[in-house]
């Protein structure tokens, strides 16, 4: 583990709830698609809290790494970034880590991607390492928000579905009274995901699901309801 103090260069609000920190490292390390740091804070008295944040920004992006912060209320760390953090700030990284949760165009595909709220920063990161390249592995983005405010990266994925025919885009949000045309307005289930994997148009030969446990497990299960095998099916839950 190498841990460093990364300078805070950039706050970008996505939705009433997420933000994104944009960090500059002293010392840039290689990582994978899927993978997090650790962020850990000490406060004077010597207390330590730390968290897992997925890395948002592609592999090969230089010194600078983005990770998309929920507030949770309850937690130590994320109301700390979203009340006391700015730019300028030295915050102390540890990573990357992680190397179930990756996916390399060498991999292969197609590729089913399925998430929820800040779930979908890992599943961001894969997507655009897929952009940048240049590659033309089908994949398929499923992602749950609670309202058209919540759907984070909105912009940078519409554009790139419109742009990139093998990228597809499914939208359902779950609290929203209009969620527009083409927009599902339920949770993920297994019609659903059956959809998506026909949109594919192939087998799903890898499937990444992030979010809450108990997103996950129903995702997970709908999936495996809608014909995608156990085997390919893999998992990243997100706490406080």
């Amino acid at each position: 583990m190498r841990w460093q103090n990364a300078k805070v260069t950039r706050i970008l609000r996505r939705s009433e709830t997420v933000s994104s920190f944009f960090f500059q490292l002293p010392v840039p390390f290689a990582f994978a698609a899927g993978q997090h740091v650790i962020v850990r804070l000490t406060a004077p008295d010597g207390y330590r809290a730390q968290r897992s944040y997925s890395i948002a920004s592609p592999p090969d992006n230089g010194p600078i790494i983005e990770l998309a912060i929920e507030r949770l209320n309850e937690g130590e760390v994320s109301p700390f970034f979203h009340d006391v953090v700015e730019v300028g700030d030295e915050i102390e990284l540890g990573g990357p880590i992680g190397g179930h949760f990756v996916w390399n165009v060498a991999d292969g595909g197609p590729v089913l991607l399925i998430g929820a709220g800040s779930g979908v920063a890992p599943l961001v990161s894969m997507i655009r390492y897929r952009a940048r390249a240049g590659s033309d592995i089908p994949m398929m983005l499923l992602f749950s928000a609670r309202t058209k405010q919540d759907f984070l990266f909105g912009d940078e994925l519409s554009q790139l579905a419109r742009s990139d025919d093998k990228f597809k885009l499914m939208l359902t949000l779950t609290r929203d009274p209009d969620p527009g045309s083409g927009v599902f307005s339920r949770r993920i289930d297994a019609e659903m995901i059956s959809e998506a994997v026909d949109r594919i148009g192939a087998n799903v030969s890898h499937a990444y699901v992030c979010g809450s446990n108990a997103f996950c497990d129903r995702a997970s299960d709908s999936a495996i309801a809608a014909g995608v095998l156990r085997d390919v099916i893999r998992t990243e839950r997100y706490g406080v």
